[in-house]
């Protein structure tokens, strides 16, 4: 695999270690030497990197706001849009079962890889060499961040609804699990006793389907 030094260059880090990134851009579609561990290590570094920089940014802001705000942040549509503007996609490698689905790779994709990518920088030349690479990617996001407009997530939503109508909570279940071990889509069901209304709805990750469910559950009660 060549050297991508633009996206070095983008992501402001030189690896020492170049089989690191190499791995880090890896599917598992593409090789049994794929990025799901770095992206398990990526996940924790991101998240207190995040959590470092939100506390210092914004001293007067309560525990559960810097929560929601980092959630916001983390999520993965939010770390497609930073695998993005870094051009991860084009240096990716994938499997033939992925390249067909289309020109770009599906944003959990992205967003993993990202995420395998800090758990990369990290273990080359540590948690501030990471988190650095971090606050550079996110750029302009955390610049123009605006902690009062953040929304809340569809099950956070939910719950708190349920909680002000003193209603059960929502129960979560996976109706199904099919595809290739490394790119399941789950369906989960979001059911609610009071008012009865159940919603199904697929994601690449459990936590992807719960939150389409409850957002439809939530359209269901008017609450968009």
């Amino acid at each position: 695999m060549p050297r991508p030094a633009s996206f070095e260059r983008r992501l402001g880090h030189r690896f020492t270690r170049a089989a690191l990134l190499e791995q880090a851009l890896t599917h598992g579609s593409f090789a049994q030497d794929h990025n799901e561990r770095l992206e398990f290590l990526g996940d924790g570094v991101l998240g207190c990197a995040m959590a470092e920089e939100l506390y210092a940014r914004f001293p007067s802001l309560p525990e559960g706001r810097l929560t929601q705000v980092r959630a916001s942040l983390v999520r993965e549509s939010t770390l497609a849009e930073v695998a993005r503007s870094l051009g991860l996609g084009e240096h990716l490698r994938l499997g033939e079962t992925e390249t067909r689905r289309g020109a770009e790779p599906r944003e959990s994709i992205l967003a993993d890889t990202l995420e395998a990518v800090f758990g990369a920088v990290f273990l080359d030349a540590g948690y501030d060499a990471a988190r650095q690479c971090i606050v550079r990617a996110y750029g302009e996001r955390l610049e123009r961040l605006e902690p009062g407009s953040v929304r809340k997530d569809a099950k956070t939503r939910l719950g708190e609804l349920m909680n002000a109508r003193r209603a059960k909570l929502p129960v979560y279940r996976i109706v199904a699990k099919h595809g290739a071990e490394h790119q399941p889509t789950f369906d989960v069901a979001c059911t609610l006793t009071d008012p009865a209304i159940s919603a199904t709805r697929s994601g690449p990750s459990r936590l992807q389907a719960e939150q389409a469910a409850a957002q439809a559950v939530l359209d269901e009660l008017g609450e968009t």
